[in-house]
């Protein structure tokens, strides 16, 4: 029998092109164990959700982010904390991926780290964005929680991780994950 490599889709909250969200999910795509393939999928440019145009007609962009979305046994979102929550340019991606006959979030595997120059790593978006993986029928991994606390010395100006124990983490993550995607796949 042949093996299949695990897909991993990516998504950054943030649409900033130096993102620390960003270079965090970079850092896990070097991370990977064999068999595995981690494909970041860019939202900037998902449009603003609105129940009036998804009745008439979905728009390309959605019906593209969407199938992109169907390729995944599991996703891992690297998101800053906004205003104590979810980036809207993120929930909005979330909300249109919810939408449909055909979710493509539901019952996969969720892997969630943040990354803020602040003393809290970005924990309280995580909470938020645990408690919108429930309404998308999503499997959160609970352990290990990946709060990248004063990004700004874990990465330099390249947005390449210099930090051991964070990228440590990282990689305990993401073996979380594939770790249980092994486990669905079996059964």
């Amino acid at each position: 029998m042949n093996k299949r490599e695990v897909k991993i889709i990516g998504i950054a909250g943030s649409l900033r092109q130096h993102s620390y969200n960003k270079s965090a999910l970079l850092a896990a795509k070097g991370l990977l164990p064999e068999g595995v393939g981690l494909k970041i999928v860019d939202i900037s440019n998902v449009p603003f959700f609105n129940e009036d145009v998804e009745s008439v007609e979905v728009p390309k962009e959605v019906i593209d982010f969407k199938n992109k979305l169907l390729e995944a046994d599991a996703f891992i979102i690297a998101t800053p904390e906004y205003n104590y929550s979810i980036p809207g340019v993120l929930k909005n991606a979330l909300d249109w991926a919810s939408r449909g006959e055909k979710p493509p979030l539901s019952g996969k595997p969720l892997a969630i780290m943040s990354a803020s120059p602040g003393m809290l790593g970005g924990s309280r978006v995580q909470y938020h964005l645990r408690q919108v993986a429930v309404a998308l029928n999503m499997i959160t991994i609970n352990s290990p929680e990946v709060f990248i606390t004063n990004a700004h010395e874990k990465f330099d100006l390249n947005g390449t991780i210099i930090d051991k124990d964070t990228e440590k983490r990282i990689e305990k993550l993401i073996n979380e994950l594939v770790d249980y995607v092994l486990l669905i796949q079996k059964k």
